[in-house]
């Protein structure tokens, strides 16, 4: 006898048409989770969605004003972008040790950049009595600060010949080496720049101030080589009222660093660090390490140690340089320094 039930195909169909149903009402459901415009375009069904060009406009620092027009931009420089990675992918280029490596890099530079942001990143604004003081304890950078017009004649670093230097330190102006190099056929430039004794460390400053007008010094950097002379040197005070929102950046950029390096020195005491390669150890002498994400300054290593001081890089508009000297004087002094030439740029 057949035990079957004629009806069982009605039923397998039945519970086919619920598994669907089922499937068709979760998938509503999720699509009602959805924030309404969240996605903007889909690109092979990856979604580009409003968050993503959110964060493209804010680190592009586009004005509101302008934002209907970058949004259409960015939002094609953001589908660009999800092709090439799916293209990338296709290819395994995700997996390639580098491509990963700079992956895991900068995952870690962004959270140890959240982390320190989180810890140190709402620093009390500065009250005007500390931007008063500052101001005051620091004529150099504002009430009696200098204006040094140089002129400069730039040659390759490799032309910095034993004949060049001799040339150079028996000439008694800049047109001198210039007529020199003419005769020898040596390729220069010219350059005018501008500083100030808010752009340069204090030594620097001094030398400056010392020296007779159109007195030479030589500063090998990189791939060129200067011949520097101070042409002029003219009063260019800077008032408080003009100073004071510059100088409260540089406070809270100050306490910041202070704020990281002591956060970091807090995680380092409480932890367990081994150096498996013992020539790795650092010598207790040198420089403190940078706080994790912090982008070191751009030093000058070959700068001539025989040449005469260096300026720093701080912009010349700014009467606060990155370096001006507080607490840490010396150690801020010897950074700028480090810096080699790169204010006289």
């Amino acid at each position: 006898m057949n035990t079957s039930s004629p009806t069982t195909p009605k039923r397998v169909l039945c519970a086919a048409l619920i598994l669907v149903a089922a499937t068709l009402s979760a998938c509503g459901d999720k699509a009602k989770e959805k924030k309404p415009g969240q996605a903007l375009a889909s690109v092979n069904g990856e979604e580009v969605t409003v968050l993503q060009l959110n964060e493209e406009l804010q680190r592009a620092g586009v004005s509101a004003a302008q934002q209907d027009a970058a949004s259409k931009q960015l939002l094609q420089v953001l589908i660009d972008r999800q092709l090439l990675q799916e293209a990338a992918a296709k290819e395994n280029l995700d997996r390639d040790p580098k491509v990963m490596q700079a992956i895991d890099r900068a995952r870690s530079l962004i959270i140890a950049q959240a982390y320190l942001q989180k810890r140190v990143g709402n620093v009390a604004k500065p009250t005007q009595a500390e931007v008063e003081d500052y101001y005051n304890k620091h004529p150099e950078f504002f009430s009696n600060r200098k204006q040094f017009s140089m002129n400069e004649l730039v040659i390759s670093a490799n032309d910095l010949t034993p004949d060049v230097r001799s040339a150079a330190d028996s000439a008694k102006s800049l047109e001198e080496v210039a007529v020199w190099l003419d005769t020898h056929k040596i390729k220069y430039g010219r350059n005018q720049v501008t500083r100030s004794t808010a752009d340069v460390p204090p030594q620097l400053s001094s030398k400056l101030l010392g020296m007779p007008k159109g007195q030479l010094f030589v500063v090998k950097e990189g791939p060129r080589a200067m011949f520097i002379s101070v042409a002029e040197v003219k009063d260019a005070p800077v008032s408080l009222q003009v100073a004071s929102n510059q100088i409260e950046q540089f406070l809270v950029n100050r306490k910041n660093k202070e704020l990281a390096a002591a956060e970091l020195q807090r995680l380092r005491s409480t932890a367990k660090i081994e150096y498996l390669n013992k020539s790795m150890v650092p010598d207790p002498k040198a420089a403190p390490a940078l706080p994790a994400g912090a982008a070191p300054t751009s030093a000058v290593a070959n700068a001539d140690p025989a040449a005469a001081p260096a300026a720093a890089g701080a912009p010349a508009a700014a009467p606060v340089p990155e370096n001006a000297p507080a607490d840490n004087a010396s150690g801020a002094d010897k950074a700028a320094l480090d810096r080699g030439v790169a204010g006289l740029k």
